[in-house]
């Protein structure tokens, strides 16, 4: 990662701690800020003299303090704070969604390399790790091919899926009261209340708010698997769910209640209720993708489905 990248990336959640925080004196060491953020206290200190150029920490004699809440316009751009893999995973899945990608299709690592700006051995790195999951294959001298995705595949994924996400769940509200995810995880919930207000007009805004709450708890696992996995799942639920465009709208707006709810339990910390909201937001997540592959380029009848999501209605995406 670049240092660049690293200062603006612990500067950004720096920012999410103190917009979580009472202004007044802040007794934070640069050892405790380097072991919060995970980084050099070389960068800790690059940090706070940030935060003191653009008046949002002072000193009080030889205290310091919080003089101003931060401002959105204080954030970096998150683009500028992702690693060349992040790059190349946000544009990936921008190519499989916008790009009329079907089954079957060639995938070229030269031309995604120059249409993504980055090396060719990023991309093929990143296609390695995809083709793990089965949904590309590799045809010697020839290139990738994007094999897609069948109903008993999406089954299968569910299960995972479900395990995961209750793992990650469990470990996210085992996080300290400062970390910088429950912050992050209030802003997600304020823009979930403001999506609702304008659903009529915004409702195709809920895949990226979908992303941003689902990895933000699966990154609270720290285990890399768990989140190699969901970069998996992020691209298969979303390329999938824009071959149903029925209900669109009513089924994300549903999906933001159940986020709401889910995110509710979250900050509760209660593991009976984080349980209970998570698997019935997934449970009908599986049936929009579910519904979605039926309908979508492979076609073919849906997986079988038992128990209450044989008879869900309207499923949301998520």
């Amino acid at each position: 990662m670049r240092a660049n990248t690293v200062h603006k990336r612990a500067y950004n959640q720096c920012l999410s701690v103190l917009a979580a925080r009472p202004l007044g004196s802040w007794s934070a060491s640069e050892a405790d800020l380097s072991e919060l953020l995970e980084v050099s206290r070389t960068t800790v200190r690059g940090v706070l003299a940030g935060l003191a150029a653009s008046g949002i920490v002072g000193m009080d004699g030889a205290r310091r303090c919080l003089i101003r809440h931060p401002r959105p316009e204080d954030y970096f751009p998150g683009l500028e704070t992702e690693t060349v893999a992040e790059a190349v995973e946000r544009k990936f899945m921008q190519w499989v969604l916008q790009g009329d990608c079907r089954p079957g299709q060639m995938v070229n690592t030269a031309e995604l390399a120059r249409l993504f700006g980055v090396s060719t051995t990023a991309v093929r790195e990143y296609l390695t790790r995809f083709s793990q999951f089965g949904l590309l294959k590799r045809r010697e001298n020839s290139g990738w091919i994007f094999a897609g995705v069948t109903p008993d595949f999406a089954a299968e994924i569910y299960e995972i899926r479900e395990m995961f996400e209750l793992r990650s769940a469990r470990r996210f509200v085992e996080l300290a009261p400062d970390s910088p995810a429950w912050a992050e995880l209030a802003a997600i919930e304020r823009e979930h209340h403001a999506l609702l207000a304008e659903i009529d007009a915004r409702y195709r805004d809920f895949s990226r708010l979908d992303e941003r709450l689902h990895r933000l708890i699966h990154d609270a696992s720290r285990n890399r698997f768990i989140r190699d996995f969901y970069d998996v799942i992020s691209i298969i639920f979303h390329y999938h769910y824009q071959w149903d465009k029925s209900d669109e709208k009513e089924r994300h707006r549903v999906a933001l209640r159940e986020h709401l709810d889910y995110i509710a339990a979250l900050r509760s910390r209660d593991l009976r209720q984080i349980d209970q909201t998570c698997r019935a937001h997934l449970r009908t997540a599986r049936a929009t993708l579910l519904r979605s592959i039926a309908v979508g380029p492979l076609g073919g009848a849906p997986a079988r489905m038992h128990g209450p999501e044989a008879v869900e209605a309207l499923p949301p995406a998520g």
